[in-house]
């Protein structure tokens, strides 16, 4: 580079928050979380309501501007406006009429449009990544959505071949095989397939996040891992085959563990990551260790995904008590997962 050349900053991640539903706890912790972030640091857009998001901030005392735009990916960046102002693509009628903490076919079918357009803007190449704050399931099965969750939701409408869901705090990531099924369903589902499918996405997803080469933990399913068939033979005959089959291509995964053991050594260090057989198995561990620094993210789509690692709170809405701690992480989370996407964070990621 000569002394008139300049190197051109890198543009500023670019993400969009849904607003979850619109009785729950997400516009308050979408205002909380979002007023005052500089725009250097990120180039946000809420995707929601601006008349929730106003009354929202409100009733926390917040003083931010809630500004409405017309497009992402304009002129600008994201949601350009004035500095400070949480910026929103309305998406969607008012719901600011909307009773807090009542499950409603309105808010689900409002919640589902507000991910619905944020994934086809990340298709169409206008933001890095997709920031969730909670939707509440049953308003989704009143409104007649066929998915049960942001996960499936978020396969389907990007044709992803691999998804899983991982929890992840500073301490300790999980993937897990099985997500929201019953349990007795979720048993009969763990099938060598589909355990060596999470790893293999495991393995994936970390080394794009700068790891070369993840030590990757299997959990059992039963106590002990089975204890060589006395309590059960889904490790004999599912997992261990899938560990086998990835060890074969070269994989560093090992098990089946003891699930009662292996958390708190990856917790320790042993491991970069433990794949969890069922949703209680794998989320219990990271949660106990504090909602607040957790987030839910999707392995396996097109662009960068966070969440919450918490649901809608309907006991909370609309009392300006809920904490935002955990989106606040979510959003650092997924500033991080894109810069390291892109290249641009060095060392390990966490």
């Amino acid at each position: 580079m000569t002394s008139t050349q300049v190197s051109a900053a890198p543009a500023p991640p670019r993400l969009a928050v849904t607003m979850g539903d619109p009785a729950g706890i997400g516009p308050e912790i979408t205002a909380a979380a979002l007023a005052g972030v500089r725009a250097r640091d990120a180039d946000i857009v809420v995707v929601g309501d601006a008349a929730r998001l106003r009354q929202a901030a409100r009733l926390l005392g917040l003083t931010v501007a809630v500004e409405t735009v017309a497009t992402v990916g304009s002129a600008g960046g994201p949601g350009a406006g004035a500095e400070g102002a949480v910026r929103v693509l309305q998406t969607g009628g008012p719901t600011d009429h909307l009773p807090f903490g009542q499950v409603s076919a309105d808010a689900g079918r409002a919640s589902y449009g507000y991910v619905e357009t944020a994934v086809r803007l990340a298709l169409d190449g206008r933001l890095d990544g997709i920031v969730t704050a909670p939707i509440h399931k049953e308003a989704w099965h009143a409104a007649g959505i066929a998915h049960p969750d942001h996960t499936s939701t978020l396969a389907a409408l990007t044709g992803a071949p691999r998804h899983a869901m991982m929890l992840a705090n500073d301490e300790l990531r999980t993937v897990l095989v099985t997500t929201h099924l019953p349990l007795s369903r979720a048993l009969t589902e763990i099938t060598a397939e589909r355990v060596l499918g999470i790893v293999e996405l495991a393995h994936d997803e970390l080394r794009a996040l700068g790891i070369a080469s993840p030590r990757i933990a299997v959990a059992g399913v039963n106590p002990h891992a089975g204890e060589g068939g006395l309590f059960g033979d889904e490790e004999a005959l599912a997992i261990r085959p899938a560990v086998e089959a990835a060890r074969a291509a070269g994989i560093d995964a090992s098990g089946p563990h003891p699930p009662d053991t292996v958390f708190m050594r990856a917790r320790r260090g042993e491991f970069d990551i433990v794949v969890a057989q069922y949703h209680d198995q794998g989320l219990i561990p990271v949660k106990l260790l504090g909602i607040e620094e957790g987030v839910n993210a999707t392995l396996g789509l097109p662009f960068v995904r966070t969440s919450v690692d918490h649901g809608t709170a309907f006991d909370l809405a609309g009392t300006g008590r809920a904490d935002a701690g955990s989106l606040r992480y979510a959003i650092r989370s997924a500033l991080g997962l894109v810069r390291a996407r892109r290249g641009q964070s060095g060392g390990r990621a966490r």
